[in-house]
């Protein structure tokens, strides 16, 4: 129960300059990402984390802290906490085609203390249901229609693969390492590169929002490549560009750098 040893009560100053929403919907700050959702969600699992920190019981929910808005707050993947909510309404969870996270989302379910989606998420559950065309806005519940925190129509999109490298024409010890850098909405690359995504220059953006920052902790293109073709990603586009400039006063003296991107689509 970390969650609740590490957290503090903010000063009730904090929380009277909010403006407070229906008494039975309640906001949530999951790692940055916002969440509005119904009290009864949050305790359709009486024995879950969230059941015990949202009972009735005097007390239980000042366990959280708050941020600035005064929003309940909780310091976890705000990006994975879509699905822990999804299994809370529906008692399932939907995923994308080629889910690479389903280990951390595994990890989220065991903190909120949800064992039977622990479970689904071990093996190949009848309950444990991949993303398809008949899923749509009803499925998702009247909270998400009310308060959409991510496009629905999330499974398709481009992402653009940067290769950047450079090279020293007079010593070619000194090539520079060449860097592989994203661009897409966030969501969908996310969901392609997982750990592999380095966001270190674009923090704490929501899902639905695009990103061109991005850059992977790999240096092989054919790696990405395998990551996209196994996500449902085709080749549709193509463009490289190589320039030179001189680095001293002989013509060998030259920096050579080579620019190519590549355009994958999925339908």
């Amino acid at each position: 129960m970390a969650l609740i040893e590490n957290c503090k009560t903010q000063p009730a100053k904090d929380q009277g300059s909010v403006q407070n929403p229906p008494s039975d919907v309640v906001e949530l700050n999951v790692g940055g990402q916002v969440y509005y959702t119904r009290h009864a969600t949050l305790t359709s699992f009486p024995n879950s984390l969230l059941g015990k920190l949202f009972s009735n019981k005097k007390g239980s929910s000042n366990d959280l802290s708050r941020d600035f808005r005064g929003r309940y707050f909780i310091d976890r993947d705000g990006f994975l906490f879509r699905y822990v909510l999804d299994y809370l309404r529906d008692k399932q969870v939907v995923l994308p085609d080629h889910f690479p996270e389903r280990g951390r989302l595994k990890r989220e379910a065991e903190y909120f203390q949800l064992p039977e989606l622990t479970k689904l998420l071990s093996g190949d559950e009848p309950k444990l249901f991949q993303d398809d065309s008949d899923w749509d806005e009803e499925s998702q519940g009247s909270d998400h229609r009310l308060y959409p925190s991510y496009s629905l129509d999330r499974r398709y999109g481009y992402i653009t693969v940067a290769f950047r490298g450079r090279e020293y024409h007079a010593d070619p010890k000194a090539k520079k390492l060449p860097r592989i850098f994203i661009s897409s909405r966030i969501g969908l690359a996310k969901e392609v590169f997982g750990d592999a995504l380095n966001e270190n220059r674009d923090l704490d953006r929501p899902p639905d929002r695009y990103t061109c920052r991005f850059y992977l902790k790999f240096k092989h293109l054919e790696r990405a490549f395998d990551m996209l073709s196994e996500s449902g990603f085709h080749i549709v586009a193509c463009n490289t560009s190589l320039t030179a400039s001189s680095t001293g006063h002989y013509a060998d003296d030259r920096v050579w750098s080579n620019y190519t991107q590549y355009i994958f689509y999925r339908e």
